[in-house]
């Protein structure tokens, strides 16, 4: 099978040096294989995405010497595939309604939330919602190991309901989760090598048991170790003095990048 991989930007901000090393190794991985790259414009988060960062993105990407086969695609232009992969996984009991307000989340929570990764869900509407209105649906995450060879990483392995709890899917209000919808757009668009940063391993383990509903093979996955600043502390969008755009309007030359 042909290596297909991607490029899948967020447009909530602008990019920082830390997209910039994970999509140089996206790249450089895929044309060491002669493979097709995808540009995904990952814009889901409505409030916050916005074109002119979107515009920039692909700006930056450019500056950095960086092109790509296909695309870009919209995830805001594809909801409707969301929704019919959704209604497969209700239609074979993986997910639940739930009515649970974020406040009672917190306050029903089996584990302390860790760093930006959400509570493991205490459970409360599994056999049902407590309430009329539907807030969520849930992945039903089971009691077992989850494991995969990352490419980078080496050797992972999870544990449902100890590492990661029941998580969201699908908001009536908001639409898919980035879970849901990533692992359908790589499906659908056969990518065969995911290569993003090491701070989304956990997420790795919640999208396989998705993978595993939907029916669809997974990917390989390559996670990069994250650029941190002088603190140790990893780069944000909130960094503007890092950030790609500020570095190529100051004149500066593109940032060159080996693999750690």
């Amino acid at each position: 099978m042909q290596y297909r991989g991607r490029l899948a930007p967020t447009p909530s901000g602008f990019l920082h040096l830390g997209h910039a090393q994970t999509f140089w190794m996206a790249h450089q991985r895929c044309r060491e294989h002669q493979g097709r790259l995808i540009l995904r414009q990952e814009d889901l988060d409505g409030p916050r995405c916005r074109p002119e960062f979107a515009l920039a993105a692909e700006e930056d990407l450019r500056w950095l010497g960086l092109d790509w086969d296909e695309g870009p695609f919209y995830q805001s232009q594809r909801l409707p595939l969301y929704q019919e992969h959704l209604q497969h996984l209700q239609d074979g009991g993986w997910v639940y309604p739930c009515s649970c307000s974020r406040k009672e989340v917190q306050e029903a929570q089996r584990a302390p939330n860790l760093g930006e990764e959400e509570p493991i869900y205490g459970g409360t509407c599994r056999n049902g919602p407590q309430h009329e209105e539907i807030r969520a649906w849930r992945f039903r995450v089971p009691e077992r190991e989850v494991t995969f060879q990352d490419l980078r990483q080496g050797p992972q392995r999870f544990v449902g309901q100890q590492d990661f709890g029941d998580f969201v899917v699908w908001r009536p209000q908001a639409g898919p989760s980035y879970q849901l919808a990533v692992v359908v757009d790589d499906a659908l668009m056969s990518i065969t090598e995911v290569v993003r940063g090491c701070d989304l391993l956990l997420s790795t383990a919640r999208q396989l048991l998705i993978y595993e509903a939907l029916g669809y093979p997974a990917p390989a996955f390559y996670h990069c170790p994250l650029v941190t600043d002088e603190n140790g502390v990893r780069l944000a969008k909130r960094h503007d003095s890092l950030a790609l755009k500020t570095l190529r309007e100051r004149g500066e030359n593109p940032p060159r990048f080996t693999e750690r």
